[in-house]
């Protein structure tokens, strides 16, 4: 199994793409990926799809060859879910050559939506890209330093976490998150945003954040540690004002 966690350091959003079919060993290999997925959240029903791009309307977008469309069960934490989920796409598509950028815009045509009992969500495009696949350089990354997304002191193994949230991906770059905690718990919270922003980003908002836990807990792995993602009271009753508790990370 390739290892995930130096993707979170040159995987970039690819944009433009090669639009000739994959090998079909290629493509047995994401859908390998795909049925071996780890939720976040497993009592919640998900389906994701691999559908062409003859299965999209674009809406602008250059099209992609392929992509992924996701379907999730409306029950609470289901975006988190998701976006703990595609993320490992996100990063597997990384380290095998192929490029890949998540979807907001972009829909589904209308054969597609009524192939699943449960709601749509998003897609998630990929392929062979056009341009570089990788970063050369964190300096790249467009993201805030960690002193304006965390108060816990950057030592240690904790640093090593919080970095790999810091450069996880998120809608429109908002990087709604912030977190709190120690060395054995970290508790992560979703930034409220205003009225005008939340026309944008609501819907994307809890996606991001399990984007985040997902880069936090292959961090952690990576580093040789037990991890549990929880709903912790604590963490809940330490909520930061104009943000909302979203789940914590057990340590060990």
């Amino acid at each position: 199994m390739v290892d995930l966690y130096p993707q979170i350091f040159k995987r970039k959003s690819i944009r433009d793409y090669h639009l000739e079919p994959l090998e079909e060993v290629v493509l047995q290999n994401v859908l390998e990926q795909v049925n071996n997925l780890e939720p976040l959240y497993d009592d919640i029903k998900v389906d994701l799809k691999i559908v062409s791009s003859d299965d999209v309307n674009p809406r602008m977008m250059k099209k992609a060859p392929y992509y992924l469309a996701v379907f999730s069960e409306n029950k609470e934490g289901y975006k988190t879910n998701i976006g703990f989920l595609l993320q490992q796409m996100d990063l597997f598509f990384s380290a095998h050559g192929l490029g890949s950028c998540w979807q907001g815009i972009p829909q589904p045509k209308k054969r597609v939506v009524e192939s699943s009992d449960i709601k749509f969500i998003i897609l998630m495009a990929f392929g062979k890209p056009k341009v570089q696949l990788h970063r050369t350089s964190n300096l790249e990354f467009n993201r805030k330093p960690l002193p304006k997304i965390s108060d816990i002191k950057n030592e240690g193994y904790i640093g090593a976490l919080l970095e790999a949230a810091r450069l996880a991906p998120s809608a429109t770059n908002s990087q709604p998150w912030f977190f709190k905690g120690n060395n054995h718990v970290i508790h992560a919270y979703s930034f409220k945003p205003n009225i005008l922003r939340a026309i944008m980003l609501k819907k994307y908002i809890k996606i991001d954040m399990g984007i985040a836990l997902y880069h936090i807990k292959l961090a952690a792995e990576h580093l040789g540690k037990t991890v549990r993602i929880v709903f912790d009271d604590a963490g809940r009753e330490k909520t930061p004002n104009r943000y909302e508790y979203v789940a914590s990370v057990k340590i060990n």
